[in-house]
């Protein structure tokens, strides 16, 4: 990551049912993942990843993890 640390990041939180969450948030070029469990580790992939990450989990590719 460059320029502001994670913190300084908007991030959006999904949907929760408790516990952990998923929040994201772009930044320049890329799109920051990170689970409200742990704030300091945060994954990064590019836009297109994102977009197929996003594609893949509405066909159910991930229901049966």
């Amino acid at each position: 990551m460059t320029g502001e640390p994670a913190s300084e990041l908007a991030w959006r939180k999904g949907r929760c049912d408790g516990g952990a969450c998923v929040e994201v948030a772009a930044h320049g070029d890329v799109v920051m993942m990170r689970s409200t469990a742990d704030l300091d580790s945060t994954f990064k992939m590019s836009f297109d990843e994102w977009q197929a990450f996003l594609a893949g989990a509405k066909e159910g590719l991930f229901d049966e993890l």
